[in-house]
């Protein structure tokens, strides 16, 4: 079942998609969150999506909490659009704790790619390919639950 894997922002949206298998989660690319339509603008790329490779089954948004998994003041934000997106294209949208999944694509992105602007342009994709292969270690059982959903122990 491919699923695509959201890292939402007020000003860029980070996309990634994971293999047929739903094992493999990769960087896709990033779209300018358009405060006017940002769900029409994901709407599209999945509908895109769709086109040339088996249709995306379900969509997966980071969700944003305090280290102490109280909410941030973007939870509220992420979960409309989540919702206003499942409306829109009638696929089931969950949400991953995305706590420290920036951080994370930043390293593995400096192991590879030096200068900071290339990787500040990859940031947004890279952070939601760690959100999307959280969440399906997790739902494999590949990752305990251990209070902060699709993080290791040793990242607390």
């Amino acid at each position: 079942m491919r699923i695509v894997g959201l890292d939402y922002g007020l000003k860029r949206i980070g996309v990634a998609v994971c293999d047929p298998t739903g094992t493999l989660a990769r960087p896709l690319t990033t779209i300018r969150a358009d405060p006017h339509d940002a769900v029409g603008r994901v709407a599209a790329l999945i509908d895109e999506l769709g086109r040339d490779e088996p249709a995306p089954a379900a969509v997966v948004i980071g969700l944003p909490l305090r280290l102490d998994g109280t909410p941030h003041e973007m939870t509220g934000r992420v979960r409309a659009f989540g919702v206003a997106l499942s409306a829109r294209t009638g696929l089931p949208v969950d949400y991953q704790d995305e706590r420290l999944s920036s951080h994370e694509a930043a390293d593995r992105l400096a192991v590879r790619h030096r200068p900071w602007r290339r990787r500040k342009a990859l940031l947004d994709a890279a952070s939601a390919a760690v959100i999307l292969q959280d969440y399906l270690d997790r739902r494999a059982g590949r990752q305990p639950d251990d209070g902060m959903p699709g993080r290791e122990a040793s990242d607390r």
